[in-house]
């Protein structure tokens, strides 16, 4: 009865602090909760006028610009929830030293957010490429899982980031660098063919990433599986395709065990 109770206990603390949470992400701004929808859109309009107007970064396909916006969506997720996670435990510190509850419902609790929103952003994108015609295929019932997959991989960040930085705030500006330099090792701006093209090898490295597949998998399944290419088609060795999500498995259960072993000093070293 005491293990119902705390668990009672544990899913309505997380659900309070994830309404908390996101209400005050808007808090004071006019717009409120359509920044969700606002922000990816606008950076979407200046990657898509820069990269792909100008630059060329396109695969020629009518569907590009969909995926692109999809990208950014999924990346500006991803990059939201481990910012967020990273800084979760200091930023409830006041809490930390008055209640005792599991310290893993607040790095839930704010990347559960990001994750909200990734959600409004991703009805923002069928809305927009049933608009511009996209053919949805059957495809489209696989696209949780990578969505899943992108969860676990950004959640297992969020629990090691977030214990280094309860003592070690250098850690926010280290993971900044580290997420631009991944932004760019990503194919989200321009297609992984313009990369294979020339240099086959580096683009079979960079589907091997274990943000990369996932992101280009959703995109596959969602929008164009004719046209956006993943990591299980252009690495055609199983046990070497499947290095991403063992990856993210381990990254997951380090980050669960890291986070488990140090939460009980949280209090203090805040």
């Amino acid at each position: 009865m005491k293990s119902i109770k705390d668990l009672k206990y544990s899913q309505n603390l997380l659900k309070e602090l994830v309404k908390t949470d996101f209400k005050l992400r808007y808090q004071g701004s006019i717009l409120g909760i359509l920044w969700s929808v606002l922000k990816p859109l606008a950076l979407f309009l200046v990657m898509y006028t820069v990269f792909v107007k100008f630059l060329k970064f396109t695969d020629g396909t009518p569907t590009f610009p969909i995926v692109l916006l999809l990208g950014i969506a999924l990346w500006t997720f991803f990059a939201e929830a481990t910012n967020v996670g990273m800084r979760s435990i200091v930023d409830r510190g006041d809490i930390l030293r008055k209640i005792n509850f599991p310290k893993i419902i607040i790095v839930l609790s704010t990347t559960t957010g990001a994750l909200i929103g990734l959600a409004i952003n991703l009805i923002v994108v069928v809305v927009f490429a049933i608009f511009t015609g996209v053919k949805f295929t059957w495809w489209i019932l696989l696209a949780p899982l990578g969505i899943i997959q992108l969860y676990a991989l950004a959640i297992g960040l969020a629990f090691i980031l977030s214990t280094l930085y309860v003592r070690y705030r250098d850690i926010g500006h280290i993971w900044e660098v580290i997420l631009q330099a991944l932004f760019y090792a990503t194919p989200i701006i321009y297609p992984i063919t313009m990369v294979s093209s020339n240099y086959p090898v580096i683009a079979k490295l960079i589907m091997l990433s274990p943000a990369t597949q996932p992101i280009q998998d959703i995109r596959h399944n969602l929008i164009s599986p004719s046209t956006v290419p993943t990591t299980w088609e252009m690495i055609d060795t199983w046990y070497i395709a499947i290095i991403p999500v063992v990856i993210t498995v381990v990254l997951l259960v380090i980050g669960v065990a890291y986070f488990n072993k140090h939460s009980k000093n949280f209090a203090e070293d805040l």
